[in-house]
């Protein structure tokens, strides 16, 4: 039977975020990434970006509709018996008492602050729900206790840094967010990662403020800690590299034999039936690969089918027709 260490990203995810509309710019799990480990200065500047809401509500109909929908409102008033001038102002008091709730509900320096902490607690959260020998991306915290106990009782920002402690960072998080289409609480959120050799990772989700920032945590989680390859490992004593494909950590194959072919041109092999089952243990976040569902090629013809554990999960072709086979390849 096959194991794993720690609930998977999927599963959390599903868990925290079920119903969330709109996820952009996840990584998947079978891309290899160079993501080294990274210090990121300890603020995340988050910037208000257009209204959807509003620019829908404005923009998201014809003049010619929004006239005919002011035109039904002020009727529907005058057969209940209103006269015309006190149909209008009802109308327009109740369009003013909308608008006026919402500029209420954005008002004040609170909503930058707030997806600045449901990230990083979120990041947090996954890295105590899935252990990792190393942590992969963190905040760099300048000051020290006393200092900051100052900076929470006077509402103030951490970010003062002196050049010594600059070397020290490598890298900056900031983003944008907007009020999404629709009007029913939701967040566009985007959140870009600057790194001080250049390089930059954006990435984005939308759901309420919460969901939204925890679906951008999971993303920067799973792009940084997820094993990237050739992987390094250790099964039984002996030393052992995951190489992976060259489409990324594992792709399909149209047969056996084809997967063998593409094994051998990396002057590597298929797995065996135990090196599958010993690397999917590690888990994706360990230098492993899950095998979740899936059917894998193995040498000599055979399939390793996780989801055919009786008698044993190693199969010919023949029993998991129609199935997509997987593989990579070790050396």
């Amino acid at each position: 039977m096959i194991r794993r260490i720690g609930p998977s990203l999927k599963t959390l995810a599903l868990a925290w975020f079920l119903g969330v509309k709109g996820v952009v710019g996840v990584v998947g799990a079978g891309q290899a990434q160079a993501a080294e480990p990274v210090t990121l200065w300890p603020t995340i500047a988050f910037i208000r970006a257009l209204d959807m809401c509003q620019f829908e509500d404005a923009y998201g109909r014809t003049r010619i509709a929004q006239m005919q929908d002011l035109a039904a409102e002020v009727k529907s008033l005058l057969m209940e018996g209103a006269s015309p001038l006190d149909a209008l102002t009802v109308v327009a008091t109740l369009d003013s008492l909308i608008d006026k709730s919402r500029r209420l509900a954005a008002a004040g320096m609170g909503m930058d602050v707030t997806l600045e902490a449901n990230v990083k607690a979120s990041i947090d959260q996954l890295y105590r729900e899935i252990r990792v020998p190393t942590r992969q991306i963190t905040f760099y915290n300048p000051a020290s206790l006393i200092e900051l106990l100052q900076d929470v009782r006077e509402e103030k920002r951490r970010g003062t840094l002196n050049p010594r402690q600059l070397a020290k960072i490598g890298g900056m998080a900031w983003g944008t967010y907007g009020y999404a289409p629709g009007c029913r609480g939701d967040v566009r959120l985007t959140l870009h990662l600057e790194m001080r050799t250049g390089q930059t990772q954006s990435f984005s989700a939308q759901g309420s403020p919460t969901q939204a920032s925890g679906l951008i945590a999971a993303q920067i989680f799973r792009f940084y800690q997820s094993t990237r390859l050739p992987s390094e490992i250790k099964l039984s004593g002996r030393a052992l590299t995951i190489v992976g494909t060259p489409a990324g950590n594992f792709s399909h194959t149209p047969s056996i034999s084809m997967a063998e072919k593409t094994c051998l041109s990396l002057k590597a092999r298929l797995p065996t039936a135990d090196e599958y089952e010993q690397i999917a243990v590690l888990g994706e976040w360990n230098g492993g690969i899950n095998l979740n569902q899936d059917v894998w090629a193995l040498a000599a013809g055979q399939v390793y089918a996780t989801a055919l554990q009786n008698p044993s999960p190693v199969r010919s072709p023949q029993e998991v027709a129609g199935q997509d086979l997987h593989f990579y390849c070790v050396r």
